[in-house]
């Protein structure tokens, strides 16, 4: 059993990163079809049941189960979104550990974003904007500055002021130089790097406000309904995802395509195409570019895979 606060102690982003580009390196893991059930309420809310399965033969299998009951606040003061993840090894089939979900998934979709950012983003930037202030939110902002130390400034903008004071405290506690954003307009034009993670159904990034060589790092969107960008963001970007498959039912693209402002061409590749150099990433310092993190469970599996062998050579003493 690997509880949640050995996964934080396991997973630091130096390592977690650099484990995420050697594993892009090789192939897509074997993947299943996600499996979703739901039980129907009268009040639309349905409880749901979601399993997402990854497989490398002779190496290991993973199974992400997660969990939607969105009375839970209400009824029982716990939180709406709870998942597992259980590791096999796969030469055997026995089942190797239980890990704690959320905070591989705090690590991992963190990570994720920073290696897309690592290859993507401007060298020399200075300024971070982090749109949305949820639990997600902290881990972003590290991840995002493990791999550009540089970044002097950290902007926070939520929709609801408080949880953005509440985030920009716990921030400079650790000594990052965060800073409320009032107004997100203003804010937009200042980013070096703008990280997005909020359930927005509308756009709310402008990409007309986005400056000459800014990084857009999109996380929030992951249902056809949500979409953060405008379409302007799109015009101005060169197009990148993590994963193709894990991308296109984000609303970030559907309405897009719908719309027949671009095609699934107009996206130049993903982070095996990158780390592969299969494809170029930035080509000049005025390029916008733009990667949306759809996260995977290939990425569950590399992460869940490098928590196995962090856990087993500190166990070692190694």
């Amino acid at each position: 059993m690997i509880d949640a606060a050995r996964v934080h102690q396991l997973l630091g982003y130096e390592g977690l990163v650099e484990a995420l580009r050697k594993a892009h390196l090789g192939e897509m893991p074997k993947m299943s079809d996600r499996h979703i059930y739901e039980e129907a309420h009268a009040d639309g809310r349905p409880d749901i049941f979601i399993l997402l399965p990854a497989w490398e033969p002779e190496e290991g299998m993973l199974v992400k189960l997660v969990t939607s009951f969105p009375r839970n606040k209400e009824r029982h003061g716990i939180s709406t979104v709870n998942s597992i993840y259980a590791f096999i090894n796969g030469e055997t089939g026995v089942t190797e550990a239980i890990i704690d979900g959320e905070a591989v998934i705090f690590r991992k979709t963190s990570a994720d974003s920073a290696l897309g950012a690592s290859i993507l983003a401007r060298k020399d930037a200075k300024t971070l904007l982090m749109v949305g202030a949820g639990g997600l939110a902290p881990y972003l902002v590290r991840a995002h500055m493990s791999v550009r130390p540089g970044i002097e400034r950290v902007l926070i903008w939520n929709r609801s002021p408080l949880p953005a004071e509440r985030l920009t405290a716990q921030l400079r506690n650790e000594g990052i130089p965060a800073v409320v954003a009032p107004d997100l307009d203003t804010a937009i034009p200042q980013a070096d790097i703008l990280s997005s993670a909020t359930m927005a159904e509308e756009p709310i990034i402008k990409g007309r406000l986005l400056k000459p060589g800014a990084h857009v790092d999109l996380v929030g969107s992951f249902t056809p309904e949500m979409r953060e960008a405008d379409d302007d963001v799109i015009r101005r970007s060169a197009i990148f995802v993590d994963h193709r498959q894990t991308t296109e039912r984000s609303g970030e693209f559907t309405r897009p395509y719908a719309a027949g402002l671009i095609t699934p061409s107009d996206v130049r590749g993903d982070l095996f195409a990158l780390c592969q150099g299969r494809i170029p990433g930035r080509t000049s310092a005025d390029e916008i570019t733009m990667m949306k993190n759809g996260g995977g469970s290939h990425i569950d599996y590399f992460v869940a895979k490098y928590v196995m062998e962090q856990h087993k050579r500190t166990m070692s003493g190694a």
